[in-house]
């Protein structure tokens, strides 16, 4: 079975007619990312993929982009809107997807809000990008938006690392804070994005440590020292078990994700420096991270 753990749902099920600005470098370092993708589009790149989760991200009061809005209409948005639109969506796949809601924490209506997309929309996870949302990963809100997911039995999967956006504050997505959100939360599952790119060594430090805390290798096959140095690390500390398939579609598609870090191993030719095992590359690819995460059901 192949799961993909990170994936952002089209908001549109047919061609957009509106032009919208392809996310240029540094979004990926190698080509520009055409984000107008339709229903039609998600399920071609999921082809190969038994499961997917699904979400987007929500905002409050506003939009955080220094980027054409329109771009970011495709991933952010308000979290009713963004909720309904993500459980139309896993509705939809019938049971391929499974759908993750976002609220933001500084939202007096997040914990109702969370409350209706379990109770009412089947959603069974929690996504939240605390740099984009401009949110204190460690506030009040926060902290109270935890304990609800943790009561529920909803996984979190963080945006964590490094992010392009000049107005999305980097401390907020910052691995090791995550530390301090596992002690206090101990049964809360908690994925933790990009392996925190560039900070890889800090997730590492922090899944090996906590029982239900986990990585995602989404959207870092691109830069390939760095990931080969990020799986080495991995490997040495004892976590490559630790670590979840994830895409970042549109960022990224799952099989250009698979066969990226399937060559992890491809510049270490003509040097004696040490691989990255293979076996452990397959079982990454092959995790069953919903049973993982609570959601084999």
């Amino acid at each position: 079975m192949i799961i993909d753990v990170h994936t952002h749902p089209p908001r549109h099920r047919v061609p957009v007619t509106d032009s919208v600005a392809p996310l240029a470098p540094p979004w990926r370092p190698d080509k520009t990312v055409d984000i107008r993708t339709t229903w039609a589009d998600y399920e071609k790149a999921m082809q190969g993929i038994d499961r997917a989760i699904a979400f987007n991200i929500a905002t409050y009061p506003e939009t955080l982009s220094t980027e054409p809005r329109s771009a970011y209409d495709t991933i952010f948005g308000p979290a009713v809107e963004i909720n309904n639109a993500v459980a139309e969506f896993a509705r939809e796949h019938d049971g391929r997807v499974i759908g993750f809601m976002s609220v933001h924490p500084d939202d007096p209506n997040a914990l109702a809000e969370m409350d209706r997309c379990f109770h009412d929309l089947g959603l069974r996870g929690l996504k939240l990008g605390m740099n984009y949302q401009r949110a204190d990963l460690l506030g009040r809100g926060a902290w109270a938006v935890y304990a609800r997911a943790e009561l529920l039995g909803l996984p979190i999967l963080f945006h964590m690392g490094t992010s392009p956006i000049q107005l999305a504050p980097l401390e907020e997505a910052y691995p090791l804070y995550v530390d301090r959100i596992a002690i206090a939360f101990p049964k809360l599952k908690i994925v933790m994005a990009h392996m925190g790119h560039p900070w890889q060594n800090d997730t590492i430090v922090v899944i090996r440590k906590h029982p239900n805390v986990y990585a995602d290798i989404s959207a870092i096959f691109f830069r390939q020292w760095s990931m080969y140095n990020a799986l080495r690390l991995a490997t040495e500390w004892s976590v490559m078990h630790k670590l979840l398939l994830g895409s970042d579609y549109p960022i990224a598609s799952p099989q250009e994700t698979i066969e990226g870090t399937r060559r992890v191993n491809d510049i270490l030719e003509g040097t004696k420096l040490p691989r990255v095992p293979e076996d452990e590359i397959e079982a990454i690819i092959h995790r069953d991270s919903l049973s993982l995460l609570g959601l084999n059901y």
